[in-house]
């Protein structure tokens, strides 16, 4: 359950999974993540009934407080009828469930104090009233990381050769030759008498060898766990996606088995959201109704492919 804890309480648990020496929790990146994994489940759960005074801009508000803070009260106020804020959880009943919330909001004039049950209902996402910050914080640490390491990896796929000359005539005579080489001339051709130098018929210039760049952990490669980290997002909070390792064939079983583990988490939301919104109509007489929002293309595809069970995918 929700519990409220100070800035030292803070710091003493996100130091247990974010090391103060690791800097990509707080960087540019990370807030990109964190922004567009946010957005990308807000695509989830979609709503079959719904206020149509909440609808536009107003349920913009409403989904954001659900997915991050994981409730939503509502109540009425006489300006502005049957309305929801986000709010604070207090007070405990027998099941230890919250009895009490806290609404607070520059338009009003005092805290409004209300009574669970009576004066107002919580729309809730999962169980412990928790929202999915933790999972969008979890993937976007990750990818936020993964991120500079391609970058890093970009910057050094540049490797150009990098070349010692031991006098002035040597390094020149390496500056002509590639700039013809860069020119694209098929063959360049050098004067041999700057292949000894003449005072200690030693070789004039040395190649400095970075190695196999094979061995070192390659921008395709990272490029490749990217693509893997998104799938596991994805596949996290219920958004269908294909298995990254793909099979000639899958038998409906192994497809039906796919889809329940991909959806298990989401399929808890939306079942909270709908067994709490009852609480909503029983107070206040409208109807909120979750659903995936991919269950109606999910049917559509069974239905394409009910007679082509054996076609390969």
């Amino acid at each position: 359950m929700y519990t409220p804890l100070n800035y030292e309480q803070v710091n003493a648990i996100a130091g247990q999974f974010h090391p103060s020496s690791v800097k990509s929790f707080n960087n540019r990146t990370f807030l990109f993540w964190e922004r567009a994994l946010f957005q990308r489940a807000l695509s989830v759960i979609d709503y079959d009934e719904f206020p149509e005074e909440w609808t536009g801009s107003i349920k913009d508000l409403f989904e954001y407080c659900l997915l991050t803070i994981g409730y939503v009260p509502v109540f009425t106020l006489p300006e502005y009828g049957i309305t929801f804020q986000p709010g604070a959880l207090s007070g405990y009943d027998w099941y230890y469930r919250p009895t009490r919330a806290l609404i607070t909001h520059p338009v009003l004039t005092r805290s409004l104090d209300l009574k669970i049950g009576e004066e107002c209902a919580i729309i809730k996402l999962t169980p412990d009233y928790l929202g999915i910050r933790d999972i969008t914080e979890y993937y976007a640490e990750k990818l936020s990381t993964l991120d500079n390491a391609i970058n890093m990896s970009l910057i050094n796929n540049k490797y150009a050769f990098m070349l010692g000359a031991k006098n002035k005539a040597a390094a020149e005579a390496l500056k002509k030759m590639l700039d013809l080489v860069n020119s694209g001339e098929p063959a360049v051709i050098f004067d041999r008498k700057i292949m000894d130098d003449p005072n200690t018929k030693s070789d004039p210039f040395q190649i400095w060898e970075r190695g196999s760049m094979k061995e070192n952990y390659m921008t395709t490669e990272q490029l490749a766990d990217f693509r893997t980290l998104l799938h596991n997002f994805d596949s996290e909070i219920g958004i269908p996606t294909l298995p990254i390792e793909k099979k000639e064939r899958m038998i409906s079983d192994e497809a039906t088995a796919l889809e329940a583990d991909s959806t298990s988490r989401s399929r808890i939301w939306v079942e909270c959201i709908n067994e709490s919104a009852k609480e909503v109509k029983k107070l206040f007489g409208i109807n909120i109704h979750a659903k995936l929002a991919w269950e109606d293309l999910a049917k559509e595809v069974a239905t394409d492919g009910k007679d082509d069970t054996d076609r390969d995918v």
